[in-house]
């Protein structure tokens, strides 16, 4: 790649594979970087996954990304529903993240006291 261009047409041919998610569906993201595997991140992805099978929950996917960038804060959990402001969840835990699916998720009341204004 040397011009704009190819890297525009590169993006163009990539951008269906990127937004693969309808916007019907709510998305889960669970910082898996190496500070949130340390702070516990995967008992809460692991949580959050069985949760929303139990409540047999439609158009949700929970997904790892990497770092979400406030390391103190992990783990940190962004809810992406749609026609909605993203919902960041911080310094959660499986006990926590149980209460996200049944208040945000289940309820559609979000747990203010978790989120990132809340811990600051």
């Amino acid at each position: 790649m040397k011009t704009a261009e190819e890297l525009q047409s590169i993006r163009e041919k990539m951008k269906p594979k990127i937004d693969k998610h309808p916007t019907e569906e709510t998305r889960i993201v669970v910082g898996m970087a190496t500070c949130g595997i340390a702070a516990g991140a995967e008992p809460v992805y692991e949580m959050l996954k069985q949760e929303i099978k139990r409540h047999n929950l439609k158009n949700i996917t929970v997904t790892k990304t990497g770092c979400i960038g406030v390391c103190r804060l992990e783990p940190i959990v962004e809810v992406y529903a749609p026609g909605q402001e993203k919902v960041t969840y911080v310094k959660m835990t499986p006990k926590r993240a149980l209460r996200v699916v049944t208040e945000h998720l289940v309820n559609k009341n979000i747990v203010t006291r978790y989120t990132v204004g809340a811990a600051d």
